[in-house]
């Protein structure tokens, strides 16, 4: 069974880390994102594909408190079996500890990490 290439996008700037998200998007119909807090006004436009599976979740940390919101999501979202996924991380102060989450079973076997997009 093919992974799911996902990718951590970070950057202190929600609008630029959605930026740097479509702008490396090659297939918006085989593609997923997750992002977490709310957009400014004018970060928006920047995802506005409408082949895209696009969630938002509120910002807290997905390796802490944020754990159980984000799992929904993303087992709702693998569930779809992208091609490609985007994390848009609000803040990278446990990026180590979220690339381990990720690594780890169930999702280990789900998805295969690249390298981190820094917006």
């Amino acid at each position: 069974m093919p992974m799911t290439l996902a990718t951590l996008v970070t950057g202190a700037d929600a609008a630029r880390r959605e930026a740097a998200i479509a702008a490396d998007i090659r297939t918006p119909a085989d593609t997923a994102v997750i992002l977490e807090g709310l957009p400014s006004g004018k970060s928006a436009a920047a995802l506005d594909l409408p082949q895209l599976q696009l969630h938002r979740i509120a910002p807290a940390c997905m390796c802490c408190t944020g754990n159980l919101t984000f799992r929904v999501t993303l087992d709702r979202v693998l569930r779809r079996k992208p091609a490609r996924l985007y994390l848009g991380l609000a803040s990278s102060d446990h990026l180590d500890a979220i690339r381990r989450f990720l690594s780890a079973a169930p999702y280990g076997a789900l998805l295969e990490l690249t390298p981190d997009l820094q917006a």
